[in-house]
């Protein structure tokens, strides 16, 4: 199996609580059976680990983070956290924890697809379920591939349930491919509304198919997927930014693929409550307001990001906390810049403990895709229209490039004030050749080439010596 990968025995996670694991001696003969295969990989999207000891779920909290940090997005102000000041301040190496948990439970979370996909289709029951159920587990196999080898690079592409010991790495081009197949497999997943919230959809594998074309300088196909999004009229704009965000909205027009906390509102959730507010709410809130608890403050807005917002940009408000009313009505001014969008105040009153979803691909991201596939086919009044469709919403005049290096400073503003918090910077700066630029102009920090790309962590390599 994939231990040499995981560092750690492939039975601990088939011990777990059975309602989001499958153990193989004892499954893959019914029907819920087959459902709890593929349950078990969307557990590990955001679930808790008992076993490892820590919040390994893919989405919880360490991943964004980090793509957070290693950006002009986030600092760190969590005590007794060295991975995450290193991330902040790229002094980063292979020895850094926070990468090793990543590549963990990414391959992990790999693995259960991969028995998914595996022994699914040799049970019997209704035929339309079963292949539904196989194209989840390729949707959430390519997505999980997706993140790594944007992370990574060459790194092992362990596709069956039964890998070499020691397996060795891939050409991007055989991962982008993989990725590609698992995807279009996917687009026949039912449409949204048509399926539980939270699971995967046919508008989700074909928005990140638009995200994985457009990453490989494919524009014309990044371009059509896209469309094929928007064409569907099944999504849609929020009126206001933060409403992308209310609690009530979660599942709602602007959520193509999201990962459930808490109850999800009825969507597949299999995790209490998300980490958004308890890292990026104050401390002082849970000190001086009455009902809110268990907000630490651990990852913080760049103040020099935070002053590039225009006044005018609802964003600003809706995405940042400066200052708060206490219960004693007296303000409290914060010495530094918090992250406040996923707090819903008045659905979530004690903000730490959050029952939020994580926006893995927003119908803005969608726009914003299409958007820079056009520009980059040369067809600047379209990409202009639909990048102007996200200003608008934010209260931004429109604006008009017509070449590509405009569009892309234009492209690098944008991205940065609708993902933050997000998970998406890095991502954004390294395809867009912006990374050293940023990072200088808002962190006065020099970075070199080399963190393009994060390094495949060293217990990894010691373990496995083809890495």
């Amino acid at each position: 199996m994939l231990c040499a990968l995981l560092f750690f025995s492939c039975s601990d996670f088939l011990e777990e609580n059975p309602e989001n694991q499958v153990a193989t001696s004892n499954y893959y003969k019914t029907a819920q059976d087959a459902l709890a295969a593929v349950n078990s990989v969307y557990a590990h999207l955001g679930a808790y680990d008992a076993s490892r000891g820590n919040t390994a779920g893919v989405y919880h909290s360490t991943f964004w983070v980090t793509i957070g940090l290693a950006s002009d997005e986030m600092n760190n102000n969590q005590l007794g956290a060295p991975q995450f000041d290193q991330l902040e301040t790229f002094t980063y190496n292979a020895d850094n924890v926070a990468l090793q948990e990543i590549w963990e439970v990414h391959y992990k979370t790999i693995y259960l697809a991969n028995v998914a996909i595996a022994r699914i289709p040799g049970i019997e029951m209704d035929e339309v379920i079963r292949n539904r159920y196989v194209n989840e587990a390729k949707f959430l196999r390519g997505l999980l591939y997706f993140n790594m080898v944007r992370m990574f690079g060459q790194i092992p592409l362990v596709i069956t349930e039964d890998a070499p010991l020691n397996p060795e790495v891939a050409s991007t081009d055989e991962i982008y491919q993989q990725i590609i197949n698992d995807l279009t497999d996917a687009e026949a997943l039912p449409p949204d509304g048509e399926i539980q919230e939270g699971r995967a959809t046919q508008g989700a594998a074909q928005a990140l198919l638009a995200r994985v074309y457009l990453r490989m300088g494919e524009y014309q196909l990044a371009s059509d997927k896209a469309f094929d999004v928007i064409d569907s009229g099944l999504y849609g704009l929020w009126d206001q930014y933060k409403d992308a965000f209310r609690i009530e909205n979660r599942g709602g027009k602007e959520a193509v693929f999201s990962v459930g906390f808490g109850d999800a509102g009825g969507a597949i959730s299999f995790w209490e409550v998300g980490q958004f507010n308890v890292r990026l709410l104050p401390a002082a809130l849970s000190a001086e307001v009455d009902g809110i608890s268990n907000t630490q403050g651990w990852q913080i807005a760049n103040d020099n990001m935070y002053a590039t917002f225009a006044a005018a940009d609802e964003r600003r408000e809706d995405t940042f906390m400066t200052s708060f009313i206490a219960s004693d009505n007296s303000t409290v001014n914060l010495d530094h810049v918090y992250i406040d969008k996923y707090w819903d105040a008045v659905a979530d009153p004690t903000a730490g403990g959050s029952f939020n979803d994580f926006p893995v691909i927003r119908y803005a991201d969608v726009l914003l895709v299409y958007a820079e596939a056009q520009a980059r086919l040369g067809k600047f009044d379209r990409a202009n229209e639909y990048l102007n469709k996200i200003r608008q919403r934010a209260n931004l005049g429109e604006v008009e490039a017509s070449n590509m290096e405009d569009f892309i400073d234009l492209l690098v503003e944008e991205r940065g004030k609708e993902f933050i918090g997000e998970g998406q910077r890095w991502f954004d700066l390294t395809r867009l050749g912006r990374l050293s630029q940023r990072v200088e102009a808002i962190k006065g920090i020099s970075v070199a080439e080399q963190y393009n790309l994060f390094p495949i962590p060293q217990r990894e390599k010691l373990v496995n010596p083809n890495l």
